[in-house]
Formats: C-alpha cells, sequence, structure tokens
C-alpha cells in the first residue's frame, strides 16, 4: 500500500461538495500554491477542499544531483529526452493514493479535480488520463505531457472526455511555449477536449489566468 504524502488542506466550508488537489513545481512545496485558494472565488458550487501535497525529496541530475523536492529527476534540459519512467510512475502511484483518500472521505472521482504546475503539471496530465474512474477536471500550468509515447495505450477510458485546463507563458524559458502546446496538439489529436491559454509572462502564474482558472472551474464543477 502507498503510503499518504504529506499534504496541507484547506476547506472553505464544511461539508466541501469538491476536492482539488494541487501539485507544486519542482524544488518548491505544497506551500506554493496555498495563495490561490484565496484568489479563487469558488462559492457558488459550495465548499471546497483544496489539497496541496509535498513532492518526496530526490537527486536532481540536472542539478548536479543536489536533492530537492522533486515528483521526478530530471537529466535533460530537453525535459522528455531520456524520462525518469521509474520516478514518474512511483509519484502517480503517490497521487492515486490521494484521490483514493478524498474518494474514502466521500468525495466523488467527478468532484476531484488534479491540478498542478510545471512538474505538477506533468503528474497532474499523466496520473489524471489514467485514473480509472471519471474526473471533474485536469489543471495543467506551464508544463507538458510526460511519456507521451504510452498515453494513447495507457490512458482509461473513463477519463476520455475529461475537460482539460492547459495555460503557459509566451516568455517561459524553463518550459518553453513549443513543449506545452506540443502537449496541447498531442492531446486534442487523443480527441481530449481541452482549453489553451497563452499568457505575456514567464514560468510563473499571472492574475489573469487565475481568473479564467476560475471561470473554467466554475463550469466544470457546477
Amino acid at each position: 500500500m502507498t503510503s499518504l504524502l504529506r499534504t496541507i488542506e484547506i476547506e472553505t466550508r464544511p461539508q466541501p461538495r469538491a476536492s482539488l488537489i494541487v501539485l507544486h513545481g519542482l524544488g518548491a512545496s505544497g506551500d506554493d500554491f496555498v495563495p490561490i485558494a484565496a484568489e479563487l472565488d469558488l462559492e457558488t458550487i459550495g465548499g471546497v477542499r483544496f489539497v496541496f501535497p509535498h513532492a518526496p525529496e530526490r537527486r536532481i541530475t540536472i542539478n548536479n544531483g543536489m536533492r530537492m523536492p522533486a515528483w521526478y529527476d530530471i537529466s535533460d534540459a530537453d525535459l522528455t529526452r531520456r524520462e525518469d519512467e521509474a520516478s514518474l510512475r512511483e509519484s502517480q502511484a503517490a497521487i492515486e493514493a490521494l484521490i483514493d483518500e478524498e474518494k474514502r472521505r466521500g468525495m466523488p472521482a467527478s468532484r476531484i479535480v488534479l491540478a498542478g504546475f510545471s512538474q505538477g503539471c506533468a503528474m497532474a496530465l499523466m496520473t489524471g488520463l489514467r485514473h480509472p474512474e471519471r474526473l471533474a477536471g485536469i489543471v495543467g500550468l506551464s508544463g507538458y505531457l510526460p511519456l507521451l509515447d504510452k498515453t494513447l495505450a495507457e490512458r482509461h477510458s473513463a477519463n476520455a472526455d475529461v475537460p482539460i485546463f492547459l495555460a503557459h507563458g509566451r516568455q517561459d524559458p524553463v518550459v518553453p511555449l513549443a513543449r506545452g502546446s506540443a502537449s496541447r496538439d498531442a492531446l486534442q489529436a487523443m480527441g481530449h477536449e481541452v482549453e489553451w491559454h497563452e499568457y505575456d509572462m514567464p514560468h510563473s502564474v499571472c492574475t489573469e489566468e487565475i481568473e479564467d482558472l476560475n471561470r473554467w472551474l466554475l463550469r466544470v464543477l457546477a
């Protein structure tokens, strides 16, 4: 049995009607996106449980083997070259355990949104597309689709029509815009519904992006 990741939890009301699991980027922590919970206005759908997990520490090859919070190792600036499938699969299992915990607590899969930034985006897409029950939606910010050549065969039919929100900065020096748009194109070619947004920003989050995400969440969780 996979042990649960350490998390930060915020409930906007007792007995929440939806769960939003938010996965941080490389070298960050669950604390990184806690302020986003305060910026989103989801009152019309009822209470929301925000779950911000902390990735385990691991050595990152491209950073001279330095240990830092990470969902998987990176050994090449290309990101999709020589992907560390073992750590990707390990984190997928850990995130699946978080989804299962939300369901154990009474939240249907159809009321769970899986979201992530950068590495967290990669994990949200990888895990969400393979989840065996239909989720409310998948959010990917400033990231990309990992293990692309295996996604078509491994994705689950339950999430064939899951709504996907993808957003990216045009000046992103970490995950180039072309990498994000290529992931969008690949998902659309598989038949997935993708809402795509670009912003004049680097590898970060902007106010306009949060406003667009807010509107999308209200729609998929209505």
